[in-house]
């Protein structure tokens, strides 16, 4: 290994807000996309249609084909930057010289999608939206994937993958949860006279400006040569992207990551509809509900970090798995649970939905880095821009899915008088957290801890 500082806690802290700023900047994107462009029936005037919002094609919508195209683009563009970064012998620093090019576009599109050039029904707001969109991934493909792979290299033992894992997750989770509040901050700027649009334009701006000031620390303060243990891939992207798929173990661990993504994607995207919709609540709700469940999850991170060290990665994802599935069955009966208040089921439903949250928050990341240095250690050739590329290829191609299957299921009924396509929702959600759960099984964690061990003791 070569001779590098280990990375001070302080580092790892600014590390780790990188880590909040993009989760703030493309919280609007990847989870009020189908809010602000397919709005709830709730009986009260938000947005305006931009575009027809019923079915087109075979069920399909076109923010459902927006979702789907703009997650596909970025899947298939995250192997590409990914080798890239693994091959690039920049001074500045493989990695951080991404995270440079792409901050200041990813932020300024992050508002951008939300600004349709056309205030009515137009073809050119649909052109302006998958422009935007795609556009959007791209960018923040180049500042998301080299951070993930920066994970491997920073943290020099599972140890300290894990620690780092940890400390993203939180920053995450802050990003998310204060991201989580766009309809309360919505709501604020209602109060002060300004239109739900403009309302909602403007929380999404500063959203933007706050990402932008986070994402830009590690960049400053994070110097590669001094902190990495640095390895230049010998393979081309193509080839690197094969061999990586070719370890069975990662292989097994990311298709059922993948199911998780469309579970993930359908709670986060579909909480201001089971709030509204089957619990009859307003928006403001699902922002305080969504506060409150990732506050939860941060009671759960200690003990998912040592249960993980305990008994294994591997076992504490598939009690994830489960305790995901039964957040979804209760999901299916919300608003019909006659022994509980309507507040009681939205509490007890983040109380689920955090458990889960917390796990599949900190252990990914810390099991896909451990995969990736054994590899490393076993073929001598270290890519893990690669593995953390293709592990998000196979998130986004999860999300994707949701992205498509959650809006057509949406218009068979989306309104307090007919929700049946949101009840849907959660039967779909079950199936492939049912499905993760099983296709984690074959994956051999023993394998790779044996293989980190001969380096790391």
């Amino acid at each position: 290994m070569q001779n590098v500082e280990k990375l001070p806690f302080s580092r790892k802290i600014i590390y780790a807000l990188g880590q909040l700023g993009w989760s703030l900047a493309s919280f609007a994107v990847g989870n009020a996309l189908v809010y602000f462009y397919l709005p709830p029936d709730t009986g009260v005037k938000t947005f305006p249609a931009y575009f027809n919002q019923g079915a087109i094609l075979f069920g399909l919508t076109y923010i459902g084909l927006v979702f789907a195209v703009g997650r596909l683009f970025d899947a298939f563009t995250d192997p590409m930057i990914a080798g890239l970064s693994d091959k690039s012998h920049s001074e500045f620093g493989r990695r951080r010289k991404f995270l440079a090019i792409s901050i200041l576009p990813f932020s300024l599109l992050s508002v951008l999608v939300f600004l349709p050039p056309v205030q009515g029904v137009s073809i050119w707001n649909i052109i302006w939206l998958f422009t935007t969109v795609i556009t959007f991934y791209w960018f923040m493909t180049m500042y998301v994937t080299p951070y993930f792979a920066w994970l491997s290299e920073l943290g020099h033992n599972s140890e300290e993958r894990l620690l780092l894992s940890t400390l993203i997750s939180i920053t995450w989770a802050i990003g998310f949860a204060i991201g989580s509040q766009i309809y309360l901050f919505q709501s604020m700027f209602e109060t002060a006279g300004f239109s739900p649009v403009v309302s909602f334009q403007i929380t999404v701006a500063i959203f933007a400006v706050i990402g932008f000031a986070f994402m830009l620390l590690p960049i400053l303060f994070i110097d590669e040569k001094k902190y990495c243990v640095q390895h230049v891939s010998k393979e081309g992207i193509f080839e690197a992207v094969v061999t990586a798929f070719k370890n069975r173990n990662f292989l097994r661990f990311i298709v059922s990551d993948l199911s998780y993504w469309v579970a993930l994607t359908g709670i986060s995207t579909g909480l201001i509809y089971y709030v509204t919709i089957l619990l009859q609540q307003p928006k403001e709700t699902a922002s305080f509900l969504q506060l409150v469940m990732f506050g939860i999850s941060f009671v759960f991170y200690v003990p998912v970090n040592l249960l993980a060290k305990k008994f294994g990665k591997k076992r504490i994802l598939m009690i994830g798995f489960i305790v995901y599935t039964l957040t979804f069955a209760f999901v299916f009966g919300l608003g019909k649970i006659a022994f509980l208040s309507i507040p009681m089921q939205g509490y007890v439903l983040t109380f689920l939905a955090a458990i889960p949250l917390s796990i599949f928050g900190i252990l990914p990341n810390a099991v896909i880095a451990d995969i990736a240095e054994a590899d490393g250690i076993r073929t001598g050739n270290f890519k893990a821009g690669i593995f953390f590329g293709a592990r998000t290829f196979m998130s986004k191609m999860g999300q994707m899915i949701a992205g498509i299957l959650f809006p057509s299921l949406l218009i068979l009924g989306m309104s307090t008088e007919n929700d049946l396509g949101v009840r849907l929702t959660a039967v779909a959600a079950i199936c492939f957290t049912v499905l993760g759960g099983l296709l984690l099984i074959p994956y051999k964690e023993k394998e790779v801890l044996e293989t980190l061990a001969q380096v790391e003791k």
